[in-house]
Order: C-alpha cells, then sequence, then structure tokens
C-alpha cells in the first residue's frame, strides 16, 4: 500500500524539492558507487554526500537496491532518444555509438561495471538492470521494425534481439578486454547485427 502522504520518484513537479533531493541523492550515489562499487554503498554515506537528512534517504529508498533501481530509471529517463534517419544501416550506427560514448566515458563506464558487478550477486539491482535495458530497448527497437516494413529485413524479425545484438561486442570489450572502445568498434558492431538481420538470423 502507498503512504500518499510521502512523495513517488518522479511524480513531483520539476524543481519542487523533492526534485531537488532526489537529484542530489541520485548524484551521490553515482559518485559512491564509481568510487567503492556496489558492495561500498552506504546510505548514510550518500545522505551526507548529498548534504541531506539520513532520516529522508532511508524513508524514501529503504536501501541500496531500491536506490540503484531509481538511479537507473533516471537514467533511462535522462538518455538520449533515439534517432530515426529511415534507414537501418544509420539508426543502428547511431544506437551503436551511444552506447560506445557512454561506455567509453570514463563515468558512466565505471557505474555500468559498478550496477553489472551488483546485478550478479543482488536481486533487486539485477532485477533494476533489466528494466533499464528493457526501456532502452524499446527505444530503439522500432527503428528495426520500421526496416521490416520498408523491405530491409525478413518478415518476423525480432526487433528486440537486433537491438541487443549491437550493444553486445561492446558491453563485452568493456567487462572483459582491454580492446579500444572506439567508433570503429561501434561501427562495426552495428554492421555486424545488420548483416546477421538481413539473412534471418533474428527471425522469430
Amino acid at each position: 500500500m502507498v503512504d500518499e502522504s510521502q512523495p513517488v520518484p518522479g511524480t513531483v513537479r520539476p524543481g519542487g524539492r523533492t526534485a531537488r533531493v532526489r537529484a542530489a541523492v541520485l548524484r551521490a550515489a553515482e559518485d559512491a558507487l564509481v568510487e567503492h562499487g556496489f558492495a561500498g554503498l552506504d546510505l548514510g554515506d550518500i545522505a551526507q554526500r548529498a548534504e541531506v537528512g539520513r532520516t529522508t534517504v532511508y524513508r524514501r529508498w529503504g536501501g541500496t537496491s531500491a536506490l540503484v533501481a531509481d538511479l537507473l530509471a533516471d537514467m533511462a529517463e535522462q538518455s538520449l532518444p533515439r534517432t530515426r534517419s529511415g534507414s537501418l544501416a544509420e539508426d543502428l550506427r547511431a544506437n551503436a555509438r551511444l552506447v560506445q560514448r557512454t561506455l567509453a566515458d570514463p563515468r558512466q563506464g565505471a557505474l555500468f561495471r559498478a550496477v553489472i558487478v551488483a546485478a550478479n550477486g543482488d536481486a533487486g539491482a539485477a532485477e533494476a538492470l533489466r528494466r533499464f535495458y528493457e526501456v532502452r530497448v524499446a527505444e530503439w527497437a522500432p527503428c528495426v521494425a520500421e526496416a521490416v516494413e520498408r523491405g530491409e529485413l525478413p518478415a518476423g524479425t525480432d526487433p528486440a534481439e537486433v537491438v541487443r545484438a549491437v550493444s553486445a561486442p561492446l558491453y563485452y570489450r568493456m567487462l572483459t578486454t582491454a580492446d579500444p572502445l572506439d567508433e570503429a568498434a561501434a561501427d562495426r558492431a552495428a554492421a555486424a547485427a545488420e548483416a546477421a538481420a538481413r539473412a534471418g538470423a533474428y527471425c522469430r
């Protein structure tokens, strides 16, 4: 049962006190994740970083999993919308380069590594990560569906699988190799996903 006396994240007008508190706490949570990883998160430390009351943080989020879930929800809301070029190749390349820039960024890359590690051992973090990617895949899937309608891809192609195939090699580089995570890698990932999709690899 929701306590209606307490604001719900995302429902308060922009610029209100609740919105400012949420923004400060989420920024502090990002800093703590980048510095210490999920295992080092502490709500009291985050409250101090954000310069808000500990009671406010504990009452609103309750635990680190809920805070990470809210952080990822906010990141999904703030992510750039998909490109609509009218070309499958261009759309997939734009998606790949967006992922590449995010993962290659010193702060954002470290943040995603921390959350991915957390998801391996914490059910709440895992669910939050799943929801984040569900939102981002849904944002970009229409570019594949539109390519099917234009006849660029076989009927029955699974748009979500194509979008996931674009980013998978980039996450692999970030997590397992020291290979450069640059635009050339992004373009290769997009081209490989496009070629496989055209060959029918992602048909349902």
